[in-house]
C-alpha cells in the first residue's frame, strides 16, 4: 500500500538531517543592518541571534538609542527570518519521500 516503508523512513532520517545541518549552517550566515541614520548598527545570525550591537558615540538619548536599535532589530530579525524560511522549507522539501497525496512543499 505504502511502498517501501522502510525506505521512506530512512527518505524522513535524511530529511530531517539535511534540517539539523542547515540550522547548524544558518547560525555561520550572518546579517548585517542599521537605523536608517546609521548610528545604531546590529549583526545577527539568520537563526535570529544576536551577535553584535553597536552604537554611535553621539548617541545620548535614552529613546533615541531604544528607537533606533528596535528599528535595526526589526530589519534584521525579518531578513533572518526570511533567510531561515527560505533555507529550511529547501532543506526539507528536498529530504522528503515521494508520498502520494502528500504534497505539501508545492
Amino acid at each position: 500500500m505504502f511502498g517501501d516503508l522502510s525506505g521512506m523512513m530512512g527518505k524522513l532520517q535524511e530529511a530531517q538531517q539535511r534540517i539539523e545541518d542547515t540550522k547548524k549552517r544558518l547560525d555561520t550566515v550572518l546579517i548585517d543592518e542599521s537605523s536608517a541614520n546609521g548610528s545604531v548598527k546590529v549583526t545577527v545570525t539568520a537563526n535570529k541571534h544576536v551577535k553584535s550591537i553597536s552604537i554611535a558615540e553621539e548617541l545620548t538619548d535614552k529613546e533615541e538609542i531604544e528607537d533606533y536599535l528596535i528599528i535595526a532589530l526589526n530589519k534584521a530579525l525579518s531578513k533572518a527570518n526570511d533567510i531561515s524560511e527560505h533555507e529550511l522549507a529547501i532543506a526539507a522539501k528536498d529530504g522528503m519521500p515521494n508520498i502520494p497525496g502528500m504534497d505539501m512543499f508545492k
